[in-house]
C-alpha cells in the first residue's frame, strides 16, 4: 500500500515537472521590432538630419567576453553589435600655436619664434643651416673656428688658410613679422589669421572641413545633430534609428515578465523532480516492523 501510494505521488510530480518543462521549452521570447523607424540603414548608406548629411561608415558584430585560452574560461560569450556614423563639418575652426622661443617649420623652412605681447606681433627668424652651407662649399672647412671669442669660417687655398668672419660669410637670416589680424598663408594648406599674441605664444586660426564620428551602441540612445534616436541592430548588417522609445520599454517589460515566469517554471520542474526522487527512496526503505 505504501509503495502504491508513493507511485501515485511520483507520477503526479513527474507529470507536473514535465508540464512545466514543456512550457519552458515551447515558450517564445519577446521580439523587438519597430513598425516605422526613422532610418533603416546599411554600411555606406547616407541620411539627412536637418541640413546635415550623415553616413554609416561601419557596422560591426563581435563576440565579447567568455574568457578561454585554456584557463578554465570559455563560457558566457556575447554577440555585441555596434556602428559608427560620420559627418563633415565644413566650417570647423582649427588653431595652431607658435610658442615663444620655439622652432617651427613653415613655408619649407625652420624658423625661431619670438612674440611681443606689447605690440601683439610675432616674429619668425630663419634658422640658417650653417652646417649644410659649409658642407656644400668645397673651398671652406666643414666647421667654424673661434679666435679670441670671434667665430670664423676657414677658407682653404692650397696651403693657405684665410679666416672669414662668420657674420660676413653666412647669409643674413630672413625675418617675417605678423600682427594680430594678419593673414598667414600655407598653414596646413590653409590661410590662417593671427588671432592672439601673448608673451607665451601666438595663436593662429583657420576654418576648414572636419570629419566627425558618432559611436552607436546597440539598444542605447544616440544623438545625431539635435535629434535623439534609439539604436537597434536587428542583424549584423543593419542599423535602425527610431524615436519609438515606448516600443523598447514595452519589450523590456515583457522580457522581464518572461524571465520571472521561466525562473518559476524551472523551480517547479526541479522541485517536482527532487520530490519524486525522495518519494521513491522513502517507498523502498525497509520497514522496521
Amino acid at each position: 500500500m505504501q509503495r502504491r501510494a508513493a507511485a501515485i505521488y511520483v507520477a503526479f510530480f513527474l507529470v507536473v515537472g514535465a508540464a512545466s518543462f514543456s512550457l519552458i521549452a515551447t515558450a517564445s521570447a519577446p521580439q523587438l521590432s519597430f513598425e516605422n523607424p526613422d532610418h533603416r540603414l546599411s554600411q555606406g548608406d547616407t541620411f539627412t538630419v536637418g541640413d546635415q548629411e550623415y553616413a554609416v561608415s561601419e557596422i560591426t558584430a563581435e563576440m565579447e567576453g567568455g574568457g578561454g585560452g585554456g584557463h578554465g574560461g570559455g563560457g558566457g560569450a556575447e554577440l555585441v553589435r555596434s556602428g559608427t556614423i560620420e559627418y563633415t563639418n565644413d566650417s570647423a575652426r582649427y588653431t595652431v600655436e607658435w610658442a615663444n622661443g620655439s622652432d617651427v617649420t613653415y613655408d619649407g623652412q625652420s624658423w625661431a619664434v619670438a612674440t611681443d605681447n606689447g605690440s601683439e606681433t610675432v616674429t619668425l627668424v630663419e634658422n640658417v643651416d650653417r652646417t649644410a652651407i659649409l658642407t656644400n662649399d668645397s673651398d671652406v672647412e666643414n666647421e667654424t673656428t673661434t679666435v679670441d671669442g670671434q667665430e670664423y669660417v676657414v677658407e682653404r687655398s692650397g696651403d693657405n688658410r684665410t679666416l672669414i668672419p662668420a657674420d660676413e660669410y653666412f647669409p643674413a637670416p630672413e625675418t617675417r613679422e605678423y600682427a594680430v589680424g594678419d593673414e598667414v598663408d600655407d598653414i596646413e594648406d590653409n590661410t590662417a589669421t593671427v588671432a592672439s599674441v601673448t608673451s607665451e605664444a601666438a595663436t593662429l586660426e583657420y576654418v576648414a572641413p572636419r570629419t566627425n564620428e558618432i559611436s552607436v551602441a546597440n539598444h542605447a540612445n544616440v544623438t545625431v545633430g539635435s535629434t535623439t534616436y534609439f539604436a537597434h541592430f536587428p542583424d549584423n548588417s543593419t542599423m535602425v534609428l527610431t524615436q519609438e522609445f515606448d516600443t523598447y520599454a514595452q519589450y523590456e517589460e515583457e522580457t522581464a515578465m518572461q524571465t520571472t515566469m521561466t525562473n518559476g517554471l524551472w523551480g517547479v520542474t526541479i522541485l517536482s523532480g527532487v520530490s519524486a526522487f525522495f518519494l521513491v527512496g522513502l517507498a523502498y526503505m525497509p520497514s522496521r516492523y
